[in-house]
């Protein structure tokens, strides 16, 4: 297995992708962390894939989705009965525009 570990730059560089703001202390925790999971991955590319179809799956798998088949419209009371804010049969929201 070839040298997985980050460094603490690339750990930064990855939260500000994220947006994170990381101390020192978690800098050093997720880069001990994100190596690991790194080596894990490169440990799987290791295994023979190649008699594998890329769609099979250990689990079997059914459509478990309804049939798509039109029912009574729901009333508009019901409709805006739980909307934070209503005016009659509208929903009222915030102005998004000036």
């Amino acid at each position: 297995m070839s040298n997985t570990s980050l460094t603490a730059a690339d750990v930064r560089a990855i939260a500000d992708l994220a947006r994170l703001e990381l101390s020192d202390d978690e800098v050093a925790r997720y880069r001990r962390q994100l190596s690991a999971i790194l080596g894990y991955f490169q440990k799987l590319q290791e295994l023979d894939t190649s008699q594998i179809d890329p769609t099979s799956s250990v689990l079997p798998l059914t459509n478990v989705m309804r049939a798509d088949e039109a029912g009574d419209p729901l009333r508009v009371e019901d409709v805006v009965a739980n909307a934070p804010d209503s005016d009659g049969q509208q929903f009222r929201v915030r102005a998004v525009l000036d």
